[in-house]
């Protein structure tokens, strides 16, 4: 192992958990006197990433770390570009207004039928609205109701969350 790669190493393992830092895949050495060593990614959760080390080697000193980064590879996943909060907030704004117009357009159409059902409700017919949940008995030639509610239509009126009903007495 070349003092380049043992510095390497030895910053690496100072900001990542050990384990984390695979083989050495590559160095290049440029014409300034730095290298660029990369060494494979076996950190959770980021395939295709892989950690890289710029080395600075000056004569008669010492190799010494001026940088050390995990960075995307091939088909590494990436987070999306990042895009600025005043043009968010524009999308997000134009998006509401799409929503508001679309809901608006809905109760338009919305407010027609409410139209008719009023028209059934505003009808005095004692009892037959469809709407109401009650319907009476009638006497057809006089034109009044017989004196009650359809038993069927008052079990159905009951609500299931009366609770539990007392047994019969024997």
């Amino acid at each position: 192992m070349s003092g380049q790669e043992e510095v390497a190493r030895a910053a690496l393992a100072e900001i990542s958990p050990a384990g984390t830092v695979g083989d050495l895949l590559d160095s290049t050495v440029h014409d300034d006197g730095t290298a660029t060593l990369r060494f494979a990614s076996t950190l959770s959760g980021y395939p295709g990433w892989h950690w890289s080390v710029s080395v600075a080697e000056i004569p008669g000193e010492s190799p010494t770390v001026m940088e050390a980064e995990l960075m995307p590879g091939e088909g590494a996943l990436l987070a999306p570009d990042w895009v600025p909060w005043a043009e968010r907030l524009e999308d997000y704004r134009a998006a509401q207004a799409l929503i508001a117009a679309e809901t608006a357009a809905v109760d338009d159409d919305d407010d027609d039928e409410d139209d008719l059902v009023d028209e059934r409700d505003d009808d005095d017919d004692l009892g037959d609205d469809p709407d109401d949940g009650i319907d009476f008995e009638f006497d057809e030639s006089v034109g009044v109701p017989l004196g009650g509610v359809d038993e069927q239509d008052e079990a159905e009126a009951e609500s299931d969350d009366d609770g539990p009903e007392q047994p019969e007495q024997a």
